[in-house]
């Protein structure tokens, strides 16, 4: 009888992080280059009250065992990596990644991170930056008195200069791979770094090895499909709901059970 009361309480926790999953998620559908999240649970370690195939007499043995479960955990967060839908804008700077890959900026301490988000910038030094100010890696630099840019589909960034006929190549944006986007740490910002579990970035020209091409004057939106997390919403909802029902159940049963009179 008390174990119910355990186990529906782990039932409870474990929604509350699935609601918190999917409420982050519906925050974020406005979000450029976010990838929705998904919750992912386990069931906890079994009682085994008897093994199966124990003896059941001198020439019988039992066919199934008994086991008795203790609820469930959260094992983990994922990330779903498919594709959001693009959005044209018209703006030089913003440019989408239409398949696998992620941009490279360098974080202020110097150290790489990842981002889907296109929306670039020019700072006061003319380099192409992210609206946090952080430099692609490797750095590009537009120059002040360029009349446009343009961005090819492998990433060569050209600026056209007043006076030359011929537009400038001025850089190349790099795209990172990883055999394992899933293991990747996100740090807020729109940005992720690798870990182990990611593995190494795999670092290279846009349409090659696997890697998305890129389209210039657009940006990805995120693939949060609304519809999805308010069905999950109400999932999380109904589950919470059943698992305090159990806690309730257990409590009118403990209470028969102490009221009983001999």
């Amino acid at each position: 009888m008390f174990r119910s009361l355990h186990i529906a309480a782990t039932g409870m926790s474990a929604q509350e992080t699935q609601l918190e999953g999917v409420a982050n998620n519906i925050a974020n559908s406005n979000t450029v280059g976010y990838k929705k999240q998904r919750v992912e649970f386990q069931d906890l370690l079994y009682q085994n009250v008897r093994e199966a195939g124990a003896p059941t007499g001198p020439t019988t043995m039992s066919p199934q065992g008994l086991q008795v479960g203790t609820g469930v955990r959260v094992v983990g967060t994922s990330r779903d990596f498919a594709q959001g839908n693009l959005t044209n804008t018209g703006n030089p700077l913003d440019v989408a990644i239409e398949g696998n890959g992620f941009f490279v900026v360098q974080q202020p301490d110097g150290t790489p991170a990842y981002t889907r988000e296109g929306t670039l910038k020019t700072d006061g030094q003319g380099r192409v930056v992210t609206n946090e100010g952080m430099p692609l890696d490797p750095p590009i630099t537009i120059p002040a008195n360029a009349a446009g840019v343009s961005i090819a589909s492998d990433g060569s960034v050209s600026a056209t200069i007043a006076g030359q006929n011929a537009p400038v190549e001025v850089g190349k944006i790099t795209l990172a791979n990883f055999i394992n986007p899933n293991g990747l740490k996100s740090i807020g910002h729109n940005l992720f770094v690798n870990t182990p579990a990611s593995g190494e970035p795999q670092l290279g020209v846009a349409g090659q090895d696997g890697r998305g091409t890129l389209l210039q004057g657009s940006f990805e939106s995120s693939n949060v499909d609304i519809v999805n997390e308010m069905i999950g919403m109400i999932s999380a909802q109904r589950g919470y709901e059943m698992n305090s029902k159990v806690i309730t159940t257990a409590d009118d049963m403990l209470r028969a059970a102490t009221q009983m009179k001999g």
